[in-house]
Parts: C-alpha cells; structure tokens; sequence
C-alpha cells in the first residue's frame, strides 16, 4: 500500500448574519472526523478600509466587507495542506456563543455513521478525508470563492427573526488580521435598516428568482446550492433538523467521492 493520500472537502455554509450557520458549522465539526472551520468573518479588511454608508461604517458592504483574495488564497492552503495555517487568527471564540444543542441520538448515530465510512475509504482507497468547514454571511458572492467549495449549503431564516435576533446581540467582536483580540462593535440603533437588511438582500438578489430573497426559488447563480429552511411556511426547523439535512447531503458527497476514486 502507497502513502496515505488527503483529501480535502471544501463545505459552505452560508447565510444572513444570524442565521445559525456558525453554531451549524460546529455541529458538523464534532460529527465529521478530521474537520476545521474557517470563519468567513475573519477575513474583513482593515476597519479604516470600510465604506462609509448612510453615516456609518458599513461592514456587510458585499464588495468591501470581506477581503476576497485573501479568503481565496486561504482556502487554497487549506485545500492543499489539509490544515489551517498555524499564523491564523481567528475571533470567533471571543464572541458570546449561542447554546442551540442537538438530540444526543441524533449526533452519536451520525458521528458514528461517517466514522464508519471515512475508515472505509481509508483502509479501501487509501485515501484520508479532511473536511473544512466555511461559514460565512457572504459566502456566495465571489465567484472565485464559490468555486473552491465542494458542497454548497444556504440557511434562509426569515427576515423577522434575524432581525430579532441582530438586535439582541449586544457586541460583536470584528476580525483584525494583526491583532488577537480583535475590536468590539455595537450595532447603533438603526444599523439593521440602514446597513445590514440592505447589503443582505443586494449581496443574494441573484440567487433567487425574481430577486426574491426571502421566498424565492434558487436561480443557477450557484451551481449545486442546497436550500436549507422549512419545507412549510409554518414549520421551523431545529437545529437537530439542519444538522440532519446537511449530513445527508454530505454523507451522499463522500460516498460518491470514494466511488470516484475508485473508479
């Protein structure tokens, strides 16, 4: 048998500010072996670098809120190394984390499930899967980025709730590439109005029919994008349901990755 071969699987996860796709990003991580998150946020450009709009800095500016090319380079090294570079810094871990468990049956049968496989395809085609875990609030708008993903996951929440929910963060603590600590930002008052419902819907207009971000069906703006939400208008989704949507999805990913290898 030759060297043990890696393989990285690139996942996004997007959604509006709020959505859930941090907290969706590490579930999958305690469920999938050998996987990493990068956060999207992470890769904002220096806060003097931001537009002004309507008075404020705006950082969800779809052009401007994210330094692209960086974010690109970074999943390139991730895609060839299998690893996070060991001169990231992230700030997530500073940001006041919301508690959205899953069924404990739910995570042992799905931990237990890919373990099984991901052995399988090492022992089979000796090859070791590695999965990165991108989340991000605009994860679909640089196409350079949309192309290095290999599977392509959308939250779409109502637009009542993430602005409930926006508006109760009380501060967020925003990237700053040289600095570990990051800054502290409050939203002011009317942020959510003037900045961040906006840039939202000007940032996904392309991915739905007729522009209709809330309710729309998925153009092919992005290829392969599955739509997580509610299959009823009054239905919710749990998180144990988000959880359960994705890894079927990536479960059929996987074992059509280890066919094609073998093939």
């Amino acid at each position: 048998m030759g060297e043990l071969q890696t393989k990285v699987i690139l996942v996004g996860l997007g959604g509006a500010t709020c959505s859930g796709k941090t907290t969706l990003a590490k579930h999958l991580k305690n469920i999938l072996p050998d996987s990493v998150i990068v956060h999207q946020d992470d890769f904002a450009p220096p806060e003097e670098l931001l537009p002004i709009n309507n008075g404020y800095q705006d950082w969800d500016a779809p052009d401007h809120a994210i330094d692209y090319p960086r974010l690109s380079n970074f999943l390139k090294q991730v895609k060839d190394t299998g690893n996070i570079p060991v001169d990231h810094i992230s700030h997530d871990h500073l940001n006041k984390q919301t508690d959205l468990p899953i069924e404990l049956e739910s995570h042992q049968r799905l931990t237990e499930r890919f373990r099984v496989i991901q052995d399988q395809i090492k022992e089979r085609d000796n090859i070791n899967v590695v999965w990165g875990l991108i989340d991000g609030f605009l994860l679909y708008w640089n196409q350079e980025v949309i192309d290095q993903l290999d599977a392509r996951f959308f939250l779409r929440v109502p637009l009542t709730t993430l602005e409930s929910r926006r508006k109760a963060r009380q501060v967020y603590i925003t990237a700053t590439q040289f600095n570990a600590e990051g800054d502290a930002w409050v939203d002011p008052p009317d942020y959510w109005e003037k900045i961040v419902l906006p840039a939202y819907l000007e940032a996904h207009r392309d991915m739905f029919e007729g522009g209709a971000v809330e309710k729309g069906k998925l153009t092919n703006k992005v290829k392969g994008l599955v739509l997580i939400e509610p299959e009823e208008e009054d239905q919710v989704m749990s998180m144990t349901d988000v959880v359960e949507r994705c890894c079927k999805v990536l479960y059929q990913f996987v074992s059509a990755e280890g066919s094609s290898i073998r093939a």
